[in-house]
C-alpha cells in the first residue's frame, strides 16, 4: 500500500516533470521473477526507473537512510520503504555483500522485481565500469530468474553527484530482452562462471546505454580521483608556500640593499 501510494505522489509527479522516455517496456514480464540490471549514472536512477514500470521493483540501499534517529530520520526511513527500497548494512564489505545477495534472493522468491546496480556505485565520470561478480550472478544463478539489461540515459546530467536541485530535462531508459542463464544453474560459486555471466550483462548494458567502456571497478577510478585530488591539492599548497618564501626572500633582499650606504 505504501509503495502505491508513494508511486502516484512521487513516481506520477516525476513522469509529468521530467517526461521520461522509455524503450523496451515490453520485455519486463508482467508477472514472475526478474532481474532489472542497470547502469548506475545518478542517485535518481532509483526513481526513474521504478517510476515508468507498472510493477514493483525492489532496490538495495545503504542501511544509514533507514536508521537516522529523530523526525527527519523516521520520514527518510518511510520515504525509502515507500519507494521499494531495501536496508542493508554496508559496513563490512563481506557482510554487506552477503546481506544484499540473500535480500534480492528474498525478492525473487517473493515472484518480484529486483533491481541492482551491478557497477556497486554511481559511474563517477559518466562511463560505464567493470561489473562486480559478487552480486548480480550470484542472485541470478542461484533463483534462475532472467536478467533484464538496463540502460539509464542522461540522467547524470539531471542531478550530477552533490546537487540537490536536479535539472529539468528528459532522461530516458531502454530495457533489454531477457538473458538466460540456466546453463550455468549449479555454479553459482565457480568465480569464472560469475565473470563470465557478468561481463555479458555488462556487455548489453554498453549496447543500450552507447557508454565507454572502462575495464576497472568504479571504485578504483574513485580512489583514482580522489588521490589525483589530494595530489593537486598539496601541489597548490606548496606552491603556494614556495611563492610566500619568494616573496618574502625577495622583500628581505630589497630591504638588505636599501641599508646599504
Amino acid at each position: 500500500m505504501l509503495y502505491g501510494a508513494m508511486k502516484v505522489t512521487i513516481g506520477g509527479p516525476l513522469k509529468l516533470a521530467f517526461r521520461p522516455w522509455v524503450e523496451g517496456l515490453e520485455n519486463v514480464p508482467a508477472e514472475g521473477p526478474a532481474i532489472l540490471a542497470s547502469n548506475h549514472l545518478s542517485f535518481s536512477d532509483s526513481f526513474f526507473l521504478p517510476a515508468v514500470l507498472d510493477r514493483k521493483v525492489t532496490f538495495i540501499a545503504k542501511a544509514e537512510y533507514f536508521t537516522t534517529p529523530g523526525i527527519k530520520g523516521r520520514l527518510t526511513a518511510a520515504f525509502f520503504k515507500g519507494v521499494g527500497q531495501l536496508p542493508v548494512d554496508r559496513s563490512g564489505a563481506r557482510g554487506a555483500g552477503e546481506a544484499a545477495i540473500k535480500s534480492g534472493i528474498e525478492v525473487l522468491e517473493r515472484g518480484e522485481l529486483f533491481g541492482i546496480y551491478p557497477e556497486g556505485t554511481r559511474s563517477p565520470d559518466g562511463r560505464l565500469y567493470r561489473g562486480k561478480p559478487g552480486g548480480l550472478a550470484r542472485v541470478a544463478l542461484a533463483t534462475g530468474a532472467p536478467v533484464l539489461p538496463v540502460a539509464m540515459i542522461d540522467t547524470e546530467k539531471i542531478q550530477p553527484p552533490g546537487k540537490v536541485v536536479p535539472k529539468l530535462m528528459r532522461p530516458g531508459i531502454r530495457i533489454g530482452k531477457p538473458l538466460d542463464f540456466s546453463r550455468y544453474q549449479g555454479m553459482e560459486h565457480d568465480r569464472f562462471v560469475l565473470r563470465a555471466v557478468t561481463d555479458e550483462v555488462m556487455y548489453e548494458i554498453m549496447k543500450l546505454s552507447g557508454q565507454e567502456y572502462v575495464d576497472m571497478y568504479a571504485t578504483a577510478m574513485k580512489r583514482q580521483l580522489a588521490e589525483a585530488a589530494k595530489a593537486e591539492k598539496e601541489a597548490g599548497k606548496a606552491a603556494k608556500a614556495a611563492f610566500a618564501r619568494a616573496e618574502k626572500d625577495q622583500a628581505a633582499k630589497e630591504r638588505a640593499e636599501n641599508e646599504q650606504p
